[in-house]
Order: C-alpha cells, then structure tokens, then sequence
C-alpha cells in the first residue's frame, strides 16, 4: 500500500469547508416519497446482514425507496471512506481501512439472496492502494459469476489515476457485462467539483476499455445543475462518442448538505428530454436522461434496452 498523503488545499475535509449558496427550493418533479414497503425493509435487512455498504445510502440517492423496494441496491465496496474529496459528493473523506478480503464473497452472496438478474458493484477512490482496487474489482465480479452465473454485472469504477495500465486491465479480462466510469461534470468545472480527477484522463480509461475489449458496453455519466452551459453539454457528449461509449446518463445534481457545491438551477424535464434526443442523435446506444437519473436507477432494463440497441445496429449494418 502506498504512503498516502493528501494535501489538505486539494482535498479539503467536507466538515471544514464554508457553507456554499443556499440551494434554492426543489420543483415538484424532483421530490419523492420516503421509503416505507415490504421490499425496502427486507433488502435493508439483506444489506445489513452481509455487512455491506451501498452508495444509495452513502450518496443519498433520492430513488433509493423505489429501487429498494425492488430488491435493486448498488454494492460499493472497499469501504465507506473515499481518498478524493469531490464537493459534490456525500461519501465522507479520509484514510480508508484495509481492504476486507472476505467482502467479494459477501457481495455475491447478498446478490444471490436478493435474485438479481443485473447487479451494479461500484467504489470509493482507493489512491492509497497501488492498483486503485483494480483486483478487489475483479475478485467481486468473479465471486458474483461463481453464485449467480446467469447474473449480469455492471461496474461503476474510479479512475485508477495513479496506477499503472495493469490495473485497468485486471478489471477487464475479469469481464464485466458493462463497464461504467463517470465524468461527473463538463472539464470547466473539474477543478471546483472534480479536482483530484481529470477529465481527459477519465476520458482515454473509457477508450481504452473499448481498445481491450471492443465487445464489452462502456457507460459514462454526468451531473448538471453545477453551473455547465448547455453547448459544454453537447461537447462532453461528443468526447464521449470519440471514445465510442455506448451509454451515456444525465441527471439533475442535488446538495447533499451546505458543505457542497450548491446547486446552480434545476434543469427543467423538457431540457433533460432535448439532452436525451441530442445525444442518441450523436450515436449513443442509450441515453437515460431525467431529473432523477442516476447511474444505477434502472440499470437492468436498461442493460436490455441496450443489448436489444446494439442487435438492431448489427442488424442494419
């Protein structure tokens, strides 16, 4: 493990930051009811029971009552505690404990216990180890093929800026079904809402998935609402087809608390319905673009919308 030392004027804790700008009050197509169903109470138990840790709840995601309440939950493993200090995101910061060797076992057991037919495992940034969590990826998605083979995995992954290419490299031959790293906001906007990252970085990681296995689904996704103009929009979105990502998300970026980065406007649903139509204009196999859109909300039904996408390319070619 490397010596991980992280300067406090790049990544600040959320706790000392200034309270941003009041986030203003949210329109009614961006409220949704509390979680209170059978479902949601026995995944939790599931949950809690393998001692796993979700990024719904870590995150704050607002479609966590519905997809809970389906049995849907997305893993995020290698800890709850993130090297990175995005402000925009709600999973706290500091120095992660060692990794659970037991936790890809856990992780496909709780997915065998649930019945997915599509699991989404994603993680914290792992800076602090030297392939960034590249083999902890791969052992999951192997554990999750031994329990639950008929079982369809999509992988939400960091950046593996620091690493070398072998790490990339190890979660691919562990051949996920789809292969998921966000951009999160337009490049303008990395050095306030992204900045341990790097756009043109995150951006070669997606090409090069393609470069190792032409076959596998590439997914990317954005936040807006940070501030992005709309033509800054339509670049990411052309970057992204560059890349020849397959799919791409973008939904309304919500305040976890007033440490974080305030939330400029909300997008209307009609702006988000012209981002859908302009990028399956751009070639994109799907496109889940709403206000409520996450990576993971609806990730099966999506997964087959874009099997059945890529069949009738094929088919016309």
């Amino acid at each position: 493990m490397r010596d991980l030392k992280i300067p406090a004027e790049r990544h600040p804790e959320k706790a000392h930051r200034a309270d941003a700008a009041v986030q203003p009050k949210k329109p009614a197509w961006i409220r949704v009811k509390a979680p209170t169903s059978a479902g949601y109470r026995q995944t939790r138990e599931i949950i809690r029971e393998q001692k796993l840790v979700t990024v719904c709840e870590e995150a704050g995601c607002p479609n966590v009552g519905e997809c809970w309440s389906q049995g849907h939950a997305t893993m995020m493993i290698m800890g709850e505690i993130c090297t990175r200090g995005c402000s925009f995101c709600n999973v706290a910061t500091g120095r992660p404990d060692v990794l659970d060797t037991f936790e890809p076992g856990r992780v496909a057991h709780a997915v065998e216990q649930l019945g997915l037919n599509h699991v989404v495992i994603t993680s914290v940034d792992r800076d602090d180890l030297d392939d960034g969590g590249a083999e902890h990826f791969a052992m999951t998605i192997r554990a999750i093929r031994h329990r639950s083979p008929d079982t369809t995995i999509e992988i939400l992954t960091p950046d593996f800026l620091r690493c070398g290419p072998e790490a990339l490299e190890k979660v691919v031959e562990a051949r996920p079904d789809v292969f998921n790293h966000n951009l999160e906001t337009v490049p303008g906007l990395y050095p306030e809402v992204r900045p341990g990252a790097r756009y043109f970085h995150s951006l070669r990681l997606l090409q090069r998935v393609k470069e190792l296995d032409p076959a596998m689904f590439t997914k990317s996704g954005i936040m807006v609402g940070l501030g992005e103009e709309r033509q800054q929009v339509g670049q990411v979105m052309d970057d992204l087809r560059s890349a020849d990502v397959d799919f791409l998300t973008i939904g309304q970026y919500l305040q976890p608390t007033p440490k974080h980065h305030s939330v400029a406007r909300f997008v209307t649903p009609e702006e988000f319905a012209a981002y859908e139509r302009a990028a399956f204009g751009k070639g994109f196999l799907m496109v889940s673009a709403t206000p409520l859109t996450r990576s993971s909300y609806h990730a099966g039904d999506d997964f087959a919308r874009l099997r059945t996408a890529r069949l009738e390319k094929l088919a016309r070619a």
